[in-house]
């Protein structure tokens, strides 16, 4: 891990999908666009054939008590070990362990992809390591083990560029019992789940993470601890079984995006404003087959760094993000939340939008013409989410 790191925590991010039945009422017209290409409403629920998984922070976290999160967590010592080189050993001569590359010049990587590690003293290459941060941090919180036997090393080398899916294996055969015995293990020392895939002959499937996005905790929001975080996407075919963790989640929520995004406008729970932005551009796919795809295609590309920057105006609150007009050539610097009135002015056709304005925490809009970078996805923008009384979390 990044050691030099003073006033960041790098963490791992999982958006985890998995597919679910299509509803006889999903036969809809596509999601209509603007003329910037950019969504105006909200996909029905029964248009979507995946679910997302959800976990409820506890109300006595640290960081985001009560909110509803991805699964994931900080970067521990251990995803980084040497010992992983023994695990990964049939993947050593695979440049990345068999994961592809990225096209992304590494001088416009964010730092936390693009920082060589081998300098910071571990041979396991950040790409990697943030990876297995991913898998193992799922497991602790949400029971998901994302893994696939040893004896299917061949079949990985061979095919795991071309997998249409990221499958969620359960060759494993761990029983219930022998499942939370491990879990409970990670969970009182991540070093464990090493030990476990030592002794189960298994390795965490990296390849079935797709990186999606890389978001920074902005300057003095939600406290003191603020984290550097890279988000990855994976698909499952099937629902996996989860275990509720009794420590830092309270309980766990299968539903679709809209679903979400519709339960927090309507108060029903809260989410940060990453999840709003990263569930508002999964409305763009429906289908789970095609958010896959485009998952598995665009993430060779890169990603860009996001830091959002918080200013004041009229009550609101505006989260400013890379390529808007107003965001600060250098976002570290602490802002002070007195702009004019002219300078967050109300936007027109030829500015260039790349940002939240939240009025309370449960109402929050997306105002974005500039183009997505890395041939990303454009997420909904309609200025109010449509309540619907049958979706509950």
């Amino acid at each position: 891990m990044n050691t030099a790191l003073k006033q960041w925590k790098e963490a791992s991010t999982l958006i985890l999908t998995a597919g679910r039945r299509l509803g006889a009422d999903s036969l809809w017209p596509s999601t209509p666009l603007d003329r910037n290409g950019a969504a105006t409403r909200l996909p029905h629920s029964s248009q979507f054939d995946y679910d997302v998984l959800l976990l409820k922070r506890s109300a006595k976290s640290t960081f985001m008590p009560n909110a509803y999160v991805f699964p994931g967590g900080m970067v521990d010592s251990s995803d980084f070990s040497s010992d992983w080189l023994d695990v990964f050993k049939s993947f050593l001569n695979s440049p990345g362990f068999g994961l592809r590359s990225v096209k992304q010049p590494v001088e416009n990587r964010p730092p936390i992809f693009a920082t060589n590690r081998l300098k910071l003293g571990s041979p396991i290459p950040g790409e990697v390591a943030l990876r297995i941060c991913a898998v193992r941090e799922t497991f602790e919180e949400s029971g998901v083990l994302l893994v696939v036997p040893k004896t299917e090393e061949k079949r990985i080398l061979k095919s795991f560029q071309d997998a249409r899916f990221s499958q969620h294996h359960a060759e494993h055969k761990l029983g219930c019992d022998e499942l939370s015995k491990w879990r409970a293990l990670v969970n009182k020392n991540p070093s464990n789940f090493m030990r476990m895939c030592q002794e189960l002959e298994v390795l965490p499937n990296i390849w079935a993470l797709h990186e999606w996005a890389n978001w920074l905790t902005p300057t003095a929001k939600y406290g003191r601890t603020r984290f550097d975080t890279a988000f990855f996407m994976c698909c499952l075919q099937e629902m996996p079984s989860t275990l509720q963790d009794e420590k830092e989640i309270e309980r766990f929520q299968w539903s679709t995006p809209s679903e979400i995004l519709q339960s927090y406008q309507a108060r029903r729970l809260w989410i940060a404003p990453p999840q709003f932005y990263e569930l508002s551009r999964m409305c763009r796919f429906p289908l789970l087959n095609d958010l896959h795809s485009f998952a598995h295609q665009r993430a060779t590309e890169g990603c860009d760094q996001w830091m959002p920057v918080i200013v004041l105006q009229d009550q609101q609150h505006i989260s400013l993000l890379p390529g808007d007009k107003l965001y600060p050539a250098d976002p570290s610097k602490p802002t002070k939340d007195d702009h004019k009135d002219s300078q967050l002015e109300e936007p027109t056709d030829d500015s260039d939008l790349h940002r939240m304005v939240m009025s309370d925490p449960y109402t929050t809009t997306l105002q974005i013409t500039v183009k997505p970078k890395y041939n990303h996805l454009l997420p909904v923008v309609a200025p109010a989410l449509s309540h619907d009384p049958k979706s509950q979390l």
